[in-house]
């Protein structure tokens, strides 16, 4: 029976959300020596009370729970109603994503922009914008005079574009990847909106940050991207990228501590696989070393006087990782297939899996807020 964390992982601080059969709702959990403890509390209904608390890994490794079983037993759970399984780690939390954080990943969206979702055009494109970009903007600081001047050498190319702009310029990208409570957490299905032809996943951290921008921990993510749908034109990001189970969260929050800190986000390492039923395989990284915003900077731009989060954000940082190598036609570049299993992996993060399936056939999202505060309410939560 295989797990999503190492015995090395197991020994952080851990936070977490599973689904509860007999309440029909969920709890809030953590793992004690490789068993999961439910410590859903009055004090603690939810995973965003704990993270607004002063020390939330205090709480965490102090609360009462109670041993639902072995993180071997839950993790091995299909995602099933009359089964416990895992949740997404986050509940209230706004879920926010920043996009064109890494420089090879930004070349990619020009190119998209250039091909206008149409794959066979990107390749001839890619050779024409990578002579005159390279790896060059890889070590220039986002908004800085350097990067101003790069700016202006790019337009003179006729190479601008948008994202560029919130690549290397003063402003960052961050948009609402998923509404409240709808992301899916390890081991569940996710989602491809059914006109898409061209898509990919992303392999990110996502930071668990409280309403006073104080960052609390961290976990990984899929953000799945409609490569073809956003290649078409930037104002269908939300079409691209907020569908029916196309956010994946998990598998838990690993809190910042003694041993565990945002210098070791600073420094992930993440790997990414996908399997297809058909035998394809395919092998991604991303290293975090060599995004050009600092996580710390992306939160300020997110949350601050200038906009509010009263219940925190869940933020995905962006990714390295732009597939270019052709699955199936040449110049056709990668694209999922339905049942391709998807893995982001990370040393001190875990492992986040995910079957893929078109949006219409993943289950719905049924259980929001209403629904949430109702099923605490008769469980005399609150």
């Amino acid at each position: 029976m295989t797990t999503f964390l190492t015995e090395t992982e197991q020994q952080g601080t851990w936070l977490g959300r599973v689904w509860l059969p007999e309440v029909e709702g969920p709890a809030v959990v953590t793992l004690r020596s490789g068993r999961i403890y439910d410590i859903t509390s009055k004090v603690a209904p939810l995973v965003r009370d704990i993270c607004e608390m002063i020390d939330p890994p205090e709480y965490v490794r102090s609360a009462e729970g109670h041993n639902i079983g072995t993180l071997e037993e839950i993790a091995a759970n299909p995602i099933a109603t009359d089964l416990v399984h895992f949740l997404a780690p986050c509940d209230l939390q706004s879920i926010k994503a920043c996009g064109v954080t890494f420089a090879s990943s930004m070349v990619e969206r020009v190119i998209e922009e250039r091909a206008a979702g149409n794959p066979h055009l990107a390749e001839e494109i890619r050779a024409r914008v990578g002579e005159v970009i390279g790896s060059s903007l890889r070590n220039i600081q986002a908004g800085s005079d350097e990067a101003a001047k790069v700016k202006e050498a790019l337009i003179a190319e006729g190479l601008w574009s948008q994202y560029l702009e919130v690549g290397i310029g003063p402003d960052a990208e961050v948009f609402s990847k998923a509404q409240v409570l709808s992301a899916v957490g390890a081991n569940a299905e996710v989602g491809l909106h059914p006109i898409s032809s061209w898509n990919n996943p992303e392999p990110e951290v996502v930071l668990a940050v409280s309403s006073s921008g104080r960052i609390v921990g961290a976990s990984l993510g899929n953000d799945v991207n409609l490569r073809d749908v956003e290649g078409r034109s930037a104002l269908l990001l939300s079409k691209a990228k907020d569908n029916n189970a196309s956010a994946a969260i998990g598998p838990m929050i690993r809190l910042f501590d003694d041993v565990f800190t945002l210098d070791d986000v600073r420094n992930a390492e993440l790997d990414l696989r996908v399997e297809g039923e058909d035998g394809y395989v395919l092998s991604g990284h991303s290293s975090m070393k060599e995004i050009s915003r600092d996580p710390e900077d992306l939160v300020r731009q997110t949350l601050g006087r200038h906009h509010q989060y009263p219940d925190g954000i869940m933020l995905y940082l962006g990714t390295l990782f732009a597939p270019t190598d052709d699955r199936d036609l040449p110049g056709e570049g990668f694209t999922h297939k339905l049942g391709d299993i998807v893995s982001v992996s990370c040393e001190g993060l875990g492992k986040l899996s995910n079957t893929v399936r078109l949006s219409t056939e993943c289950a719905e999202w049924t259980f929001g807020v209403s629904h949430l505060m109702r099923n605490l309410a008769q469980r005399r939560l609150i």
